[in-house]
């Protein structure tokens, strides 16, 4: 499926010192922008990146990873986005590498078609029309191994397929889903991963230093530290839904966005719910220092005319400045950006909601009246508005006060279904670029 350019009447953009009436009061989850005059948000530039096949890509950086790329270019590399210092230059993260579905009886498999691809870390250029990889970095073990992005741990992760779900893989402890990504001043990076959920710290040159997992996982065999550090109830993860957003806060803390509800206590209360969680982690304490309730919007509000609350999901996150954040919400045709702010308040990290005990956060039609201390929240922006802006957004940046820098995730090409490759194995590209986009606001930001 190709990008869709959304042509609705422009949003317009709320300014995020509005007046208190335009705000959105805390635990209310439906916001709705307020009316204002001035300049509507546009699309000013559009970058894609070329075709790179996934072999030359990965062999370059790992000699002999990839034996066979079946005919994948380089791609998902729109996971996360961050300032790289120059104008137009950002940091990115590939996701765990080309990866699909396929229906087997009542099963659905998941396929690995390149399982040889490790992850990367990979700098990039927006030039004219074109996006420019200027380096990358693999994701190692100590060792110097690659982490690849196999799953984990039988039982708990899904299990991997060939690309036609005919044949198992091996699982890999050290598998990475990695999403979201910020570079601290040392120079290393921390990344978010969905299979633990983790928190992974990683050095300049790539490799893992250590991998901050839930109280109670058990991870063992990996080629790299493991410490039990994140509250144990985000054990009750959902299967590829762990964290993905990721912020470096002025301070140096770090704020790591859950991409959908806890199943807790079970998968029905975690499809239905409309309640995510944030964590605060310090660095310089080496563990969480806060937790945050966060509530979405409907979904018929972020997606006219879908139902399934479940297509909801937290994808990105971006500080601006103190204890504030942009948080993105999104499905996967539709995006809003919110403003929250991390207040002493709204800690819940080791209170009863921080538990399985029931009621539990997720089971709660309504959190704020259960007096659970749910962010507040204002519409920034509504992505979905603004002609020109592709779909799945998961890449989110600030340049300056006044430009959004979005970057969409083209899943390396791939759609699920057999139909993903042909007779010979090779992929039957969806033709889904990765394309980043620049988006000058109506008002700014800071």
């Amino acid at each position: 499926m190709k990008p869709r350019l959304l042509r609705r009447p422009a949003l317009l953009v709320l300014p995020l010192s509005a007046a208190l009436a335009c705000s959105v009061v805390m635990g209310t989850a439906d916001a709705t922008p307020a009316h204002h005059g001035g300049p509507a948000a546009r699309v000013v530039s559009t970058s894609t990146l070329p075709d790179i096949p996934l072999a030359a890509f990965s062999n370059a950086l790992l000699p002999g990873s990839v034996a066979d790329d079946r005919g994948v270019d380089l791609g998902g590399i729109g996971s996360d986005l961050y300032p790289a210092g120059r104008r137009g230059e950002y940091w990115t993260v590939t996701d765990r590498g080309p990866n699909g579905q396929i229906a087997v009886g009542k099963d659905k498999r998941r396929t690995f078609p390149v399982p040889g691809f490790d992850p990367a870390i990979v700098k990039i250029r927006a030039v004219g029309g074109r996006i420019q990889v200027l380096k990358s970095l693999p994701l190692t073990t100590a060792s110097g191994a690659p982490v690849t992005g196999l799953p984990n741990q039988p039982g708990r992760d899904e299990a991997p397929y060939t690309y036609d779900a005919s044949t198992p893989l091996a699982y890999d402890p050290n598998g990475l889903e990695t999403e979201g990504l910020v570079r601290a001043e040392d120079g290393s990076f921390w990344l978010v991963d969905e299979y633990g959920p983790s928190l992974v710290h990683v050095s300049a040159e790539g490799r893992v230093l250590a991998r901050h997992v839930p109280r109670g996982l058990g991870l063992t065999g990996t080629g790299y530290p493991v410490v039990e550090s994140l509250p144990s109830i985000f054990l009750q993860r959902k299967i590829n839904r762990g964290f993905e957003g990721l912020a470096l806060l002025p301070d140096g803390d770090l704020v790591l966005g859950l991409q959908s509800p806890l199943l807790n206590p079970d998968k029905v209360s975690g499809e239905n719910s409309r309640t995510t969680r944030l964590l605060r982690f310090s660095p310089r304490e080496n563990r969480v220092t806060a937790e945050y309730a966060y509530r979405f919007d409907a979904v018929g509000v972020v997606e006219p005319g879908q139902t399934k609350t479940s297509e909801l999901k937290l994808s990105a996150l971006v500080a601006v400045g103190g204890d504030r954040l942009l948080v993105q919400e999104r499905t996967d045709k539709a995006a809003r950006l919110y403003e929250v702010r991390l207040r002493r308040s709204s800690d819940i990290l080791g209170t009863t909601w921080d538990t399985a005990a029931g009621p539990t956060l997720e089971q709660l039609d309504d959190a704020a009246a259960a007096e659970v201390p749910v962010l507040g929240k204002r519409l920034v922006i509504d992505l979905d508005t603004v002609e020109g802006v592709p779909g799945k957004i998961e890449g989110v940046a600030l340049e300056g006060s006044s430009t959004l820098v979005l970057l969409n995730d083209n899943d390396f090409g791939m759609t699920d279904g057999p139909e993903a490759f042909d007779a010979n194995g090779r992929l039957v590209d969806s033709d889904v670029d990765t394309t980043l986009v620049r988006v000058r606001l109506g008002r700014p930001v800071r």
